[in-house]
């Protein structure tokens, strides 16, 4: 069976593969898509086998092939104003609307729809597809099918990320250190504050010493042309205590650490709990000895920067003849296929400004030059 590229980014985004669902359906349809051309996919599932990551390869058992990576997550439609169902794609003024056509699916449906072209190329150096799961809370997925490309792939000449870029070349994108923090009190009646640790009060103390430290950050601006240049701390969820006349007993705050290629992370955490245990903890134990602060890591994602003559960054820039030097404020994968030793660029269709934006949609002119960037590819290996 074959779909044009249209066709498929409809029935990728038909898929509802929010994060906290399963993304296993439409893994299991790229899985049969592919064996009815002849082509055998690897599936890399997590822990509960809930969820899975695929990769294959189009093309020859060779080295210096191409990976064509992408997540096949989406973010939450919850809240949201949309005027047509998100999973349905619906075309209005020269764009699809719906949830992923930008963030990221029709990058991938795009190449998924030319296997059928790429097998009857007969290409001297293969296409490898890599599609992970859970990339949208932390870029979870990815690392295990890595370990696996790298383990079991003929060495691949680079890897082409299909974040949307409006299919500019990106060269470097931020880290994300997404930490816990869990401030333990001791109840009182609130009329005897003498009595009691407020952790709800504290954790406001912690908050606004994180907001000191991303004050002080946008003090060390990147020579990456990142918006904002510097490396973020930001507070996103706060919750804790009981009732408004009970001290609090309990508060938990998430908070994440995004930072320039240039910025090491766990500084900004280190720095964190050192106040923590010599500024906060002694006055919160003076009144109640069990009280605590305990802060863990949730996840982690390298940032990812420009190489030194990379392969990626010049097979990017030959086809599109974008030569500026762009940078990406979000985390994705590269960084961690970078980290793992592959020559890596960001490239792909869409505007990240529509991403996890109710009404998401993808310009059809985007969809076009895609599959040119794709066939361009295609004739490189195929030479």
């Amino acid at each position: 069976m074959t779909h044009s590229p249209r066709e498929m980014i409809e029935t990728l985004v038909g898929f509802p593969t929010v994060s906290r669902d399963s993304n296993l359906e439409l893994i299991h349809f790229v899985r049969d898509y592919l064996a009815e051309h002849g082509v055998e996919s690897h599936i890399v599932p997590n822990e509960d086998a809930t969820k899975a990551n695929l990769y294959a390869t189009i093309g020859p058992d060779a080295e210096a092939g191409i990976v064509l990576s992408g997540h096949t997550d989406v973010v939450p439609i919850d809240g949201q104003p949309w005027d047509t169902d998100p999973f349905e794609v619906v075309e209005r003024e020269g764009r699809l609307y719906g949830r992923g056509t930008a963030d990221m699916k029709s990058f991938y449906a795009i190449a998924l729809a030319l296997v059928p072209d790429m097998l009857d190329r007969g290409m001297k150096r293969p296409i490898h597809l890599a599609l992970s799961y859970d990339e949208e809370v932390g870029c979870l997925g990815a690392p295990a099918m890595i370990a696996e490309i790298a383990a079991r792939v003929p060495r691949p000449a680079a890897v082409i990320v299909g974040e949307p870029t409006s299919m500019k070349v990106m060269t470097a994108h931020k880290g994300i250190t997404m930490m816990e923090t869990v401030v333990t009190g001791y109840e009182a009646h609130s009329s005897q504050t003498h009595r009691g640790v407020s952790a709800v009060m504290n954790a406001a103390q912690l908050v606004t010493k994180l907001d000191a430290m991303a004050r002080a950050a946008a003090d060390h601006p990147s020579a990456l042309p990142f918006e904002p240049p510097n490396t973020t701390i930001h507070v996103g969820m706060i919750e804790g205590g009981t009732a408004a006349n009970i001290i609090s007993r309990r508060c938990r705050f998430v908070w994440d650490v995004r930072h320039i290629p240039e910025d090491d992370p766990v500084v900004h955490v280190d720095h964190f709990n050192a106040w923590c245990e010599s500024e906060v903890l002694p006055r919160m134990r003076s009144v109640a000895p069990e009280a605590n602060i305990e802060t863990r890591m949730l996840n982690q994602a390298p940032a990812f920067g420009p190489e030194e003559n990379g392969e990626a960054e010049r097979i990017a820039r030959a086809i599109t003849g974008d030569n500026a030097v762009h940078a990406a404020a979000y985390a994705a994968e590269a960084g961690q296929f970078q980290e793992a030793g592959f020559s890596t660029v960001i490239c792909g269709p869409g505007s990240i400004d529509q991403a996890h934006q109710p009404n998401e949609f993808i310009d059809l002119e985007q969809i076009d030059q895609c599959e040119r960037f794709l066939r361009r590819l295609m004739d490189d290996l195929s030479r």
